[in-house]
């Protein structure tokens, strides 16, 4: 029971290896068996051995060998060409979202610059505060802390002094007369 699961999962290991080597064909080193024997390269280096083969065949006048290496040049020519186009079209297709993105950030900017714009407008649009107190609109629209001192002084008249009580008057005021001023009258 356990080289079975040992089998699946090296099975499994390789399904997963030969599905990722497709991507990587430009670089990668392929062993081919060739009429002569083995050669060992990238798909690149392969074609070139495989076109000297070929003129080396065809100066010594083997016209089957030479065709035999041009053929097996003209393999990984495909092979080479076919991965030169996914890596193409993935490039583009990259490219492609790229400029989306760079598209939906831009328009993401243009709507938060139009929002900043139109909260400015509104800004400037309200009616300045009404200065209080008799401050003028500067001192409003500033952003200084108001001490006491910068407080204005307000033009009330001063406070009376309360007049000293004889021992005759009643801490009650007279409901009929007037104020303070009122003279007292005649006993």
């Amino acid at each position: 029971m356990k080289s079975s699961r040992s089998r699946s999962r090296s099975k499994s290991n390789r399904n997963r290896s030969n599905n990722n080597q497709g991507g990587n064909v430009v670089n990668r080193v392929f062993d081919s068996s060739g009429p002569e024997g083995k050669v060992r390269g990238t798909p690149q280096q392969i074609i070139e051995k495989y076109n000297q083969l070929a003129r080396d065949a065809q100066l010594s006048n083997d016209r089957v060998a030479a065709e035999n290496f041009q053929q097996h040049a003209e393999h990984y020519t495909r092979m080479l060409s076919e991965a030169q186009r996914e890596i193409d079209a993935r490039r583009e297709e990259q490219e492609r979202q790229n400029r989306e993105r760079q598209a939906e950030r831009d328009r993401e900017r243009a709507e938060r610059q139009e929002r900043e714009a139109q909260q400015q407008q509104n800004q400037q649009n309200q009616p300045d505060p009404q200065p209080q107190d008799g401050q003028e609109a500067e001192e409003a629209d500033s952003n200084l802390v108001e001490t006491p001192e910068s407080k204005p002084r307000s033009r009330r008249a001063p406070r009376r002094k309360p007049r000293p009580r004889s021992d005759g008057d009643t801490p009650e005021q007279p409901s009929g007369g007037g104020g303070d001023d009122a003279p007292e009258a005649a006993e």
